[in-house]
């Protein structure tokens, strides 16, 4: 009896070893074939921290206060800005390159289902705006009983301060309580670009019949473009797990894109790794096949990728003079991380990156240059994850 019980003892230990070193084992392996993959692609690995602090003398200058959550901006020819609030308000600020205000009236409220990462979120105008006043949201609707996210086009009334919607351009975008996407953008093609996440659901992103995790590309009306890469598909990129970030290296040309996406948070017990692609026209950055610095045939590897989670907000290349040090660089909004991330990327590599405002700004949702050439940011302090202060949120200006 005494040793069926030492017996028994002892295989339940080894059974308890087995299951440890098993469910260890995706985690050991993606180590392993980390260092060897660093060696071989051009993908640098951030194991600590997440890089320097910057060597360029800057500051951040408030334009307003007292928004909540204030996740898009687009400014308007005549020197006012439209900015969006993630629980549903379009709100006005008149002469952000002057006396900045902000209206007290929103120009457009939404009904905002419950959710966590959804809501209001990008903005960005037509680009004839001048002269038909229209512009796109990308929010989160309900439907049934079960939320969607949709992009809309709206067209502003004459003096700024009421809106209307015009139609519904795309809404086949499931959503979840994370891994909305979010961001839209014109390219130099004067195309409209969306970028959506996996809604929690990482095998959407290798679905080329799913808008999720994908990066899509509408003419201004909401029709698939003629050049797609794929005939009757919105399909732009695909493999993307939840972008909010993206820009174009050569302004006049939209072929390369520069893109930041969230790496893993337990997905297949994987963690951090948010990452920064080269990607062109149907390219796939490989999301949930590959992560880290991580190569496989017919996938994209990262250019940089961070071990800790940043992760990233918004995304925009320095086109400006005023800070001539960042000219051409990528400029990242971090989220959890706190702080400003510059990305020097040469020859379609990464040479250096650094932080600014490391924990002195919050969290930091949009990153955007302005028709003057300057960078501008909101905080995202009053999301439910950060610290929410009296002022609230603000849209900022990164100034010498």
């Amino acid at each position: 009896m005494t040793h069926q019980k030492v017996f028994s003892g002892r295989f339940t230990t080894f059974l308890l070893v087995i299951l440890t070193l098993f469910l260890l084992l995706p985690i050991n392996y993606a180590c392993s074939q980390t260092s060897m993959q660093d060696e071989n692609t051009n993908c640098v690995y951030i194991e600590d921290g997440f890089g320097p602090d910057g060597t360029t003398d800057v500051k951040s200058e408030t334009i307003v206060s007292g928004l909540e959550v204030p996740w898009g901006i687009a400014f308007m020819p005549n020197g006012d800005l439209l900015v969006t609030e993630r629980p549903g308000r379009i709100r006005l600020v008149r002469e952000y390159n002057g006396k900045a205000q902000l209206e007290d009236q929103p120009v457009a409220t939404f009904d905002i289902p419950s959710t966590s990462e959804g809501g209001l979120l990008g903005l960005a105008l037509h680009p004839e705006f001048e002269s038909n006043r229209l512009f796109y949201v990308y929010v989160t609707t309900s439907e049934g009983g079960s939320s969607k996210n949709q992009v809309e086009q709206w067209r502003l009334s004459e003096n700024g301060t009421s809106a209307e919607q015009v139609k519904i351009i795309f809404d086949r975008i499931e959503a979840s309580r994370n891994h909305n996407g979010g961001r839209i953008r014109f390219g130099p093609d004067n195309m409209l670009y969306i970028g959506t996440g996996d809604a929690s659901s990482p095998d959407k992103s290798q679905d080329p019949k799913s808008p999720n995790g994908k990066l899509l590309r509408l003419t201004p009306e909401g029709e698939i473009p003629e050049d797609n890469p794929v005939p009757g598909s919105p399909v732009y990129l695909l493999g993307i797990r939840n972008t909010q970030g993206w820009d174009w290296p050569d302004q006049d040309d939209a072929t390369t894109i520069w893109l930041t996406d969230h790496g893993p948070s337990g997905d297949r017990l994987r963690f951090g790794h948010d990452e920064v692609s080269i990607a062109k026209a149907n390219d796939n950055l490989g999301w949930p096949e590959i992560y880290r610095c991580e190569k496989q045939e017919g996938l994209i590897t990262p250019v940089i990728t961070w071990k800790d989670a940043v992760p990233p907000g918004g995304a925009a290349i320095y086109t400006g003079s005023s800070i001539p040090e960042w000219k051409g660089s990528l400029i990242i909004g971090s989220l959890g991380a706190r702080h400003l991330q510059r990305v020097v990327i040469e020859n379609n590599a990464v040479s250096s990156n650094e932080v600014y405002f490391r924990n002195e700004l919050g969290r930091i949702r949009e990153v955007i240059m302005s028709p003057e050439g300057d960078l501008f940011i909101t905080t995202s302090n009053c999301d439910g994850r950060g610290n929410c202060p009296d002022t609230k949120d603000s849209i900022l200006r990164i100034i010498k």
